[in-house]
């Protein structure tokens, strides 16, 4: 498959659904996958209905939050979702996942230990999520149209756009925050030099106002048009997550677009997020997810995928086939010193997350 063939399916993959059928009869297993758009090799479903033939079926959320949403209320019609660790932790606790019967995984043992005992932490025994890909969130810029507005643009801070009188400087050429509020919220509060999880209430505030002086400089939440906004420069300045970054700037230099998309971690420390996948409750057809699970598994699978979408791993027996390019770059692996400053995602109580909600509401809304 030429470069240009799989760069006009990853596009559609974006677009929204894909509807991929196997030429088996129409009475053909059938398997319901429910994933962020654009976290997958362009072939990653095609493979799998070829080998398997699966009539493999996938839709695409654009936020965590509209996930989990959804398993919650049951009846989803979905065999795999992808949430994050810690939505997945939330999930287990209300009886939205059913355990995954290991025994019927025989590239389990692929995975790292290390990411396994983490993950842990979100799901005791590992019995409900598989690891998928960890990621960090952080600053994505175009390096033209930034350094054309500010040549000492500190583009290793969040003080590109949470220092208003900064990011004021690309409030022309746009400013784009990823809608994730488990995120953004607490980057905020450890900017600040607080608990990025405190419960305290002046603490929140404090967040809150952070936020609400960015907010005029922001041209969109819209986790969906990250990717191709930045692509082709119609963003110059985005907090996203490391993966979307990737593919922004390989679709840039792709089409030709004259944008050059970097990525830095910011120096004040970040959240680093683990994806997983997981089986919802009620699901028809679980021995066909099982059969997908062991597939992604598989470390020439995974490591298309990294290679795909920019992002670590967590299969160690796929990551010495992930090109050297990821793998050698401290923005998707970083160094011992980098890693220090990264903080989990976390699971927090009802409660605390109702407060974030609401002061995400709130910069949404722009009030």
């Amino acid at each position: 498959m030429t470069k240009s063939l799989r760069r006009t399916l990853n596009r559609l993959l974006a677009a929204g659904s894909i509807l991929i059928l196997s030429a088996a009869s129409a009475h053909a297993a059938q398997l319901f996958i429910y994933n962020f758009s654009d976290y997958f090799a362009p072939d990653t479903i095609s493979k799998f209905v070829e080998k398997t033939g699966i009539d493999a079926r996938v839709d695409f959320f654009d936020s965590l939050e509209v996930l989990e949403t959804r398993l919650l209320a049951g009846g989803s019609g979905f065999d795999i979702a992808f949430p994050s660790a810690t939505v997945g932790e939330r999930l287990i606790a209300s009886g939205a996942l059913q355990p995954i019967d290991k025994s019927k995984l025989k590239n389990y043992g692929n995975l790292n230990p290390e990411l396994l005992k983490l993950l842990g932490e979100h799901d005791s025994g590992n019995a409900y999520l598989v690891p998928y890909m960890w990621l960090t969130t952080g600053i994505a810029y175009n390096r033209a149209m930034v350094e054309e507005r500010l040549p000492e643009a500190p583009v290793n801070s969040l003080a590109m756009v949470f220092d208003p009188k900064i990011a004021a400087k690309f409030a022309d050429c746009g400013i784009g925050i990823v809608d994730a509020p488990n995120e953004i919220i607490p980057m905020a509060l450890n900017y600040l030099g607080l608990d990025p999880y405190s419960s305290r209430e002046e603490d929140l505030r404090k967040a809150q106002d952070l936020l609400m002086g960015l907010r005029p400089n922001v041209r969109h939440m819209q986790s969906g048009k990250l990717i191709a906004d930045m692509a082709s420069g119609q963003l110059c300045l985005a907090v996203m997550w490391s993966g979307d970054t990737g593919i922004a700037a390989a679709r840039a230099k792709e089409a030709n677009t004259g944008q050059h998309v970097r990525y830095s971690l910011p120096k004040e420390g970040t959240i680093v997020s683990f994806d997983t996948l997981a089986i919802p409750a009620g699901a028809a057809n679980v021995d066909q997810a099982l059969q997908f699970i062991d597939y992604i598994l598989d470390p020439h699978v995974t490591a298309d995928i990294s290679n795909a979408v920019f992002l670590a791993n967590a299969n160690a027996k796929a990551t010495p086939l992930v090109s050297s390019e990821i793998t050698g770059d401290p923005n998707i692996y970083p160094s011992d010193q980098a890693r220090m400053k990264l903080f989990g995602d976390r699971s927090l109580p009802p409660r605390q997350n109702r407060e974030r909600t609401r002061v995400w509401t709130t910069f949404r809304a722009g009030d």
